[in-house]
């Protein structure tokens, strides 16, 4: 165990819950379910890179403020829709519903996610996450991946009444565990929210960045695959 750090705290989408491919898995449900191709949308691979994209601006647009958490969950179908220029409001809500009654179900983790979750754990480390995904739906998709067993604390956005990466949720979940960011380590996808928020309080942080995607930031680490930070600590 590293003498530095005794608290790990990881974000679950895009980091150890792979988000992309598990939310291209519950497009795919809602695509046949709803007969889409037969409304006009054509090709399946469009859709998710509509739907993906619209769903990005919207998410940024709710960490702003600019946007309510029910505007959000059901207007990113809607726009999607729109799109395709169909315009029938019930149909976004009930993809709305079932987008998120099927997508925790989903299992995928990125590689060695389980592995180094289960490293940690045996070295001692106390494992929490602070999250902004809604808080029932993170806590099904630790659930269903068999990740909840690593996890004491999962803190939320809706719990902590901020979102990263502003620093009070950060402060929020060191005073929840009895952490110090000084003895603390982030493990996060988004430069511009995890290690942003984690540099704000001063906590070292560690960039996942699986894709190489070049960037002039400085996290204390960063990563290409999830096994390398068993190197590092």
């Amino acid at each position: 165990m590293s003498t530095k750090y005794q608290f790990l705290f990881f974000d679950l989408d895009h980091t150890l819950w792979d988000f992309e491919k598990n939310s291209i898995a519950t497009l795919e449900v809602l695509y046949t379910d709803k007969k889409l191709a037969e409304k006009g949308i054509d090709s399946f691979a469009d859709f998710q890179v509509v739907y993906h994209d619209i769903n990005d601006k919207l998410w940024d647009r709710f960490r702003k403020g600019f946007l309510s958490r029910e505007d959000l969950r059901w207007k990113r179908m809607w726009q999607t829709l729109i799109h395709y220029k169909i315009f029938n409001e019930v149909l976004a809500k009930e993809m709305s519903e079932r987008y998120l009654e099927i997508l925790p179900e989903q299992k995928i983790v990125f590689p060695f996610a389980k592995d180094l979750l289960q490293y940690c754990t045996e070295k001692n480390y106390e494992l929490h996450m602070i999250t902004n995904g809604f808080e029932l739906t993170q806590h099904q998709k630790l659930k269903n991946a068999d990740l909840s067993i690593y996890f004491d604390q999962m803190i939320t956005s809706e719990m902590a009444l901020s979102m990263k990466p502003q620093k009070e949720i950060f402060e929020y979940a060191l005073a929840k565990t009895g952490a110090k960011a000084t003895n603390s380590l982030m493990i996060g996808d988004a430069l511009d929210i995890d290690i942003l928020g984690a540099q704000r309080v001063g906590m070292d942080q560690v960039y996942f960045n699986p894709k190489n995607i070049p960037h002039e930031q400085k996290p204390t680490f960063e990563i290409n695959c999830l096994s390398d930070l068993m190197k590092l600590i």
